[in-house]
């Protein structure tokens, strides 16, 4: 799972979807791990980034058919984390039933290489840490993150997350002020996004798609995936993403 910059061009199934953002959210995960000093786990067939109470436990599915020792490890650290579980299976092959999780689905959508129009909005890539805590303080409350309640700087975002390799925070700015964010990762040559959020005062107002726009303007050349919220879905078909397969999540309450 290395990181880098390449560019491809090479067409991509929608088999290979899930594939793809499962490699790609262990980096980004990886990346945010390190970013935070909490320890990232490595198997075969997952990665898991150990939080605190505060950030928890995430743990990415990597391979469709986990080996009775990783099933047994992955339920190990589910049980005993400090903070909230989230378990993303992009193969949606893993039973976790046993442990007590709520589970839903989301798409996996793909997106092949192709021009990206010009965002309405002023679209940042961040480098200043005022717009990373800018970029924060927007994901927080879009995304209603409590557990990241009360807030402190740097926390979700540390300044040394945008110092990892392939990784790229962006921020929307309406009349000056911070209306939405998003994460954009690269890696193994495919591009993916996260926490695309838009503050409560500026939904409906073409925010989403200025954060989408700003982002996939460094990732025209390179297919990209992402997993969609119900509300999202329409916005990424409208950018030219297709559902590729369903991706299974599961979560403690």
């Amino acid at each position: 799972m290395t990181t880098d910059h390449a560019r491809t061009a090479r067409p991509v199934p929608h088999a290979e979807a899930p594939t793809l953002q499962a490699r790609n959210s262990a980096a980004f995960w990886v990346a945010t791990g390190r970013s935070r000093g909490h320890e990232v786990i490595r198997r075969r067939g997952f990665v898991a980034v150990d939080g605190d109470e505060r950030a928890g436990l995430r743990i990415l599915v990597q391979e469709p058919d986990l080996d009775p020792g990783e099933a047994a490890e992955l339920s190990d650290l589910t049980r005993r984390a400090a903070g909230a579980v989230t378990v993303e299976d992009p193969f949606s092959s893993t039973d976790l039933v046993h442990l007590g999780l709520r589970t839903w689905q989301m798409p996996i959508m793909l997106r092949l290489p192709g021009p990206v129009a010009d965002p309405a909005l002023d679209v940042t890539r961040v480098r200043r840490p005022e717009d990373l805590r800018a970029a924060e303080r927007v994901v927080i409350e879009g995304f209603e993150l409590d557990g990241f309640e009360p807030y402190r700087p740097g926390e979700l975002f540390p300044m040394t997350l945008i110092e990892q390799p392939g990784v790229d925070v962006f921020v929307v700015s309406v009349d000056g002020v911070a209306a939405g964010a998003g994460v954009s990762v690269v890696a193994d040559g495919v591009g993916s996004h996260y926490w695309i959020a838009a503050s409560s005062a500026f939904r409906s107002r073409g925010v989403g798609r200025a954060v989408m726009l700003g982002a996939l303007a460094h990732l025209a050349d390179l297919p990209t995936t992402l997993t969609a919220s119900k509300q999202g879905r329409p916005l990424y078909e409208s950018l030219g993403y297709t559902v590729a397969a369903p991706s299974t999540w599961w979560a403690s309450s």
